[in-house]
């Protein structure tokens, strides 16, 4: 009996153990029953009760856990709102709404039956709140972009200050026209500010750049000068310090083109700058591609160029117009690999001028060849010759009706069209060779495809390649 009486004690101990561990619930049950009854829950068993209560405090001391993952992380002693809330992201859980403070949250007690927790908010005076300085108006929003350097060289622009000047930008004046680094653009010395990065240029490069305009802009007719003036070219495309002048030199070539479009001879040289820099192996240009781009599609596409009037002075415009094609095709064909969008843009540009009725006979001229020279035969397949006819009724005809007034406009027009379309052949290889015959229902449809004037000139040549071409065109359409 004593024997049985030693085991039921440790067995009745040990239920007790279980019964009190049971009992001992850090969370009111009784707030898991309000909560149900909310709900619409009206009964609810003890076990199921107890069950949830448990479940409650588990999630609670996981979503204590992690915030106090957040706040020892934070480096402080007291835990916040901040961190409750990004606990619950953590673990997936809906947030707190209305709550975010920065510093710990007070709390007052209230004794009403049991007792009843709130936040302690601060009282305040309106009188001292209305009485009060209105804080200042928050800035808008923007952004902006610059280069952070260049070739590894950083500009010298107020957003790139470096370590030495960042302290002292502070002192700097602000507001408008207070910018201490257009003053410093602008050769003026300003005790409180300093080019971020100085751009190394020896005198020997100035005084090199400087022949070189000199050379270039020097229209006297003498064989001397113009000998000056090939040797000035010859000495920029071999020169390898000319890269140090690249900016100086794309700066000069945009004044020069913006400021003297009624003077042909400077506009031509200006190309001729640009096909030197361009030849240059020494120098890499492709940072400039862009910059280059813009005064060459200004001879191109620019609706009125050079100030005489006369057959000869309008010849000398197509010549300049060509130039500059075979310049744009040359940027477009080096320095697309670096600027995946330079080729697209070029040949969006040249094809809206040459759709555009408004335009002047000139800048159809240069339109054409420009696709031509930047987009390449494929941008003439898929892009000219689908509004060939259209350009046919509204455009060619009304300047041909003009008579001996624009006979050379439209020659040169029609021209360069036709160009374009013959460059579609180069390429080709036919199956039964270049001496083919087209039938007469190929002939209908090129006509019919290309309209009047075009398709009549294309017939003419009794290639027939081209008319392969034109005619494998209207099957991609």
């Amino acid at each position: 009996m004593a024997t049985a009486r030693d085991v039921r004690g440790p067995v009745q101990e040990a239920s007790s153990k279980v019964t009190s561990n049971e009992q001992r619930l850090l969370w009111n049950p009784e707030n898991v029953r309000d909560v149900a009854e909310s709900v619409g829950i009206s009964t609810l068993s003890d076990e199921a009760l107890r069950t949830l209560s448990q479940d409650v405090e588990y999630r609670i001391g996981q979503v204590l856990a992690e915030a106090l993952r957040f706040m020892r992380l934070g480096k402080r002693t007291s835990m916040t709102v901040k961190d409750i809330s990004l606990a619950l992201r953590v673990l997936d859980v809906e947030p707190l709404y209305g709550y975010d403070s920065t510093k710990a949250l007070r709390y007052g007690e209230a004794t009403m039956g049991q007792p009843f927790f709130y936040i302690d908010d601060e009282e305040a005076d309106f009188e001292r709140v209305i009485n009060g300085a209105l804080p200042k108006v928050s800035r808008d929003a923007n952004y902006t972009s610059h280069w952070l350097a260049i070739e590894g060289v950083q500009p010298t622009v107020p957003q790139n200050p470096t370590s030495t000047e960042a302290r002292t930008q502070d002192l700097l004046p602000k507001g408008p026209g207070a910018n201490p680094a257009l003053a410093a653009f602008a050769g003026h010395d300003s005790p409180n500010f300093r080019p971020a990065v100085k751009h190394a240029v020896s005198q020997e490069q100035i005084l090199f750049f400087e022949k070189v305009q000199a050379a270039l802009l020097d229209d006297n007719p003498d064989p001397e000068v113009h000998r000056l003036r090939q040797a000035a070219l010859e000495a920029v495309i071999a020169e390898p310090g000319t890269h140090q002048l690249m900016p100086y030199y794309v700066n000069f070539i945009s004044n020069q083109v913006t400021h003297y479009l009624d003077d042909l001879f400077v506009l031509r040289q200006m190309m001729e700058l640009t096909s030197a820099l361009i030849s240059n192996e020494h120098i890499f240009v492709d940072p400039y591609a862009s910059s280059l781009c813009a005064p060459v599609l200004t001879c191109l596409l620019g609706r009125r160029l050079g100030s005489e009037s006369g057959s000869d002075a309008v010849k000398e415009q197509y010549q300049l117009r060509e130039v500059a094609a075979s310049l744009i095709g040359q940027i477009a064909m080096k320095y697309s690999g670096g600027n995946k969008v330079l080729r697209p843009k070029l040949t969006r540009s040249c094809l809206k001028a040459f759709l555009n009725p408004s335009m002047p006979p000139q800048v159809w001229y240069g339109a054409v060849l420009g696709i031509l020279a930047a987009g390449g035969p494929e941008a003439i397949k898929v892009l000219v010759l689908p509004n060939l006819k259209a350009v046919d009724s509204t455009m060619l005809q009304p300047l041909r009706e003009k008579g001996e007034v624009s006979r050379l406009d439209f020659e040169m027009v029609v021209g360069g069209i036709l160009k374009a379309i013959q460059a579609l052949s180069e390429d080709e290889v036919m199956v039964n060779g270049v001496h083919g015959d087209t039938t007469d229902r190929e002939i209908t449809q090129v006509k019919d495809f290309l309209g009047d004037i075009i398709g009549e000139r294309v017939i003419r040549l009794a290639n027939y390649q081209v008319n392969q071409a034109v005619l494998d065109a209207i099957n991609f359409q």
